[in-house]
């Protein structure tokens, strides 16, 4: 039987092309048709330190990196001991001989990287000697990594053709070594190619793609893992007249400065990770009480301060959905998918925009370096929206009754006065009580502006729901998935609005004997949000720096339900 799936992990020290070869592959075998996911995992040193990135291969939608690996490639000895025991007991280990030697067994092939990428005259073509053992191993034409070789490097430069050869030679010598050892995984099935033109991205470049088709007009940033990648593409394509990209000398520099953007009346955005998210809560709160629309997207990773900067993370939920001191909560959106992002993107801004205050976008490590295939992104379905310009004459009270007003743009008609104080009609400071009431509930009035988060849902008459959120999304749908599979009596629930979240969702969740929800966190947040709700939710938790592996939510929610009733 053909092979409907297939992954492998490629093991070794940063700056070795453990990146390269993974990304590398799935770029190639997208290309062919088939659907990937890369997963990466790193140390935060600049280079060196133990570094894997994993790719998973499929027929269908790949919803999570995979579990059991088919094939481990191991560039150096700390990399073969560390990962030998996540291969499946049919798979195989390909180890680079020229850097150590093991016992040879009836699962590992011995090859020597840099040996056989000396022979195509070119010492960087060890990763397509790999490709070509890997082509070889699933039966894979090894004219799919030349054609995806050809297109990689035919650059208009001199050099392109030496390189396309040089790498040519390389897959056929990994090829070669392959076959000889005898191995074999059986053949890949043939792909069975996704409707529609397919694109090949990251969360990170999705979220960028997304907030400049919704008219981002200024971006400030400051470098910080994992979030600089969207700095840098801002900086390199948010340009032309009405555009503005800076780096900043510092997270609250950037809070303070899309402050000023959003108060002259332009759509603006930051990103960072949870250190500088913490140092920007006081500017989120003069956002949220001068009512000035901007947008922060929070690449979570392993915490509290400096903690495990290129690892992955659910934790900054609470401090997302409450960033400041006194009654504020803020509008979340968190997607769980590389296509999800491109949407969150794009409602971030419209969301910014329609209820005039600050939005805050959870992302994870995980999903921004993730790369995928997906859909290319329907532009006609999410139109860009703009805030509510106040055009009347002089004399305007800006912050006058309960509810949103058009807003006044500095230089145009109306006084507007941005006041981090309490705030009268107009914008002058005031202590009166009921000013304070009313203004109070005037901001969190406007939440209701953001009534248009969508769900899904399955099996809803089970009185057990999983209801996952953010990344961990793609590993509990396939338990979910699994469990359905083996007729368990199981719900399904998610929404990457997680507020305001749709009351419908609310209302359903709240009808529930269970509900159960995965998270890479300790404290449980999001379940806790949820029973602050009057939801019954009880966490999964996981707090490792990586993400759910599908076996095991599948054990930890049959701990949870026997024959459909909570244990």
């Amino acid at each position: 039987m053909k092979k409907q799936d297939f992954v492998v992990r490629f093991a070794g020290e940063g700056g070795q092309g453990v990146v390269t070869s993974a990304e590398g592959l799935a770029q190639a075998m997208a290309q062919s048709g088939y659907n990937v996911q890369t997963f990466s995992t790193f140390p935060s040193q600049i280079k060196g330190g133990p570094t894997w990135t994993q790719t998973r291969i499929s027929t269908s939608t790949v919803l999570s990196s995979g579990d059991e690996l088919d094939v481990l490639v191991a560039f150096n000895q700390y990399a073969y001991d560390s990962h030998k025991d996540e291969v499946a007991d049919d798979g195989v280990i390909i180890y680079n001989s020229g850097e150590f030697e093991i016992d040879a067994s009836d699962k590992t092939l011995a090859m020597d990287f840099d040996e056989l990428a000396k022979q195509t005259g070119n010492n960087r073509a060890a990763n397509f000697v790999v490709m070509g053992a890997l082509a070889q191993l699933v039966d894979v034409p090894i004219s799919i990594l030349e054609e995806f070789n050809r297109q990689r490097y035919s650059r208009g430069r001199p050099s392109d053709q030496q390189i396309i050869d040089s790498n040519n030679m390389a897959l056929s010598l990994g090829s070669v070594e392959a076959e000889k050892s005898g191995f074999s995984l059986g053949e890949l099935s043939d792909p069975i190619k996704p409707e529609g033109e397919q694109v090949l991205l990251n969360g990170n470049l999705a979220f960028s793609i997304g907030a400049a088709h919704a008219g981002l007009e200024v971006f400030v940033g400051y470098p910080i893992s994992p979030a600089t990648p969207i700095l840098l593409w801002m900086e390199q394509n948010l340009v032309g007249e009405g555009k503005f990209v800076h780096q900043s000398s510092s997270e609250i520099e950037s809070i303070t400065s899309i402050l000023g953007a959003g108060y002259a009346g332009k759509k603006a955005m930051t990103s960072t990770a949870g250190p500088g998210f913490t140092l920007m809560g006081e500017g989120i709160g003069l956002a949220w009480m001068a009512e000035i629309p901007l947008v922060v997207i929070d690449v979570q990773r392993g915490g509290p301060s400096t903690g495990l900067p290129t690892k992955t993370e659910q934790s900054d939920l609470l401090t997302a959905l409450y960033p400041g001191h006194g009654d504020m909560k803020m509008p979340v959106i968190a997607p769980g998918t590389v296509e999800e992002c491109f949407v969150a993107g794009v409602m971030s801004v419209n969301w910014a925009e329609r209820y005039q205050g600050p939005v805050v976008v959870l992302s994870e490590m995980a999903l921004s370096e993730r790369r995928q295939n997906i859909p290319r992104p329907d532009l006609k379905s999410l139109a860009p929206e703009k805030r509510e310009v106040y055009a009347g004459t002089n004399g305007y009270l800006r912050y006058d009754g309960w509810e949103l007003s058009p807003m006044p743009l500095p230089g145009g008609p109306g006084s507007y006065v941005a006041n981090g104080s309490e705030h009268d009609a107009m914008g002058d400071t005031t202590h009166l009580a009921a000013r304070h009431i009313q203004m109070t509930e005037r901001r969190f009035s406007k939440l209701k502006l953001l009534n248009d988060g969508t769900f899904e849902s399955d099996n809803e008459n089970s009185n057990i729901a999983l209801v996952p959120w953010g990344g961990s999304k793609g590993p509990a749908l396939e338990a979910y998935n699994r469990l359905q599979s083996e007729n368990k009596d199981l719900g399904w629930y998610y929404t990457m609005y997680i507020h305001p979240m749709p009351e419908e969702m609310l209302d359903a969740l709240k009808e529930k004997d269970l509900v159960i929800v995965p998270e890479l966190n300790y404290l449980g947040q999001f379940g806790s949000v949820l029973r602050a709700e009057g939801i019954n939710a009880v966490s999964i938790t996981q707090y490792t720096g990586l993400p759910f592996k599908v076996r095991e939510l599948v054990s930890r929610i049959n701990e949870l339900i026997k024959d459909g009733v909570p244990v």
